[in-house]
């Protein structure tokens, strides 16, 4: 099981994405074990789903 750790909007405008992307976040995951990994995805799709700090990510690998 993950745990979002961390939200960071890295997106300033300067990236180019696809307008259908829209801009994106990376989130820090980390594990029951400690171990620790860095995703990216829509900030669309995570406030759709309203995960936040301390939420447990409902993607798996």
């Amino acid at each position: 099981m993950w745990k979002i750790k961390h939200i960071f909007d890295g997106d300033y405008g300067c990236e180019e994405h696809h307008d259908y992307e829209g801009p994106t976040v990376s989130v820090t995951l980390v594990s029951e074990s400690g171990e620790t990994k860095l995703v990216s995805v829509a900030d669309a799709w995570l406030r759709e789903k309203e995960l936040d700090i301390g939420d447990v990510w409902p993607l798996s690998d």
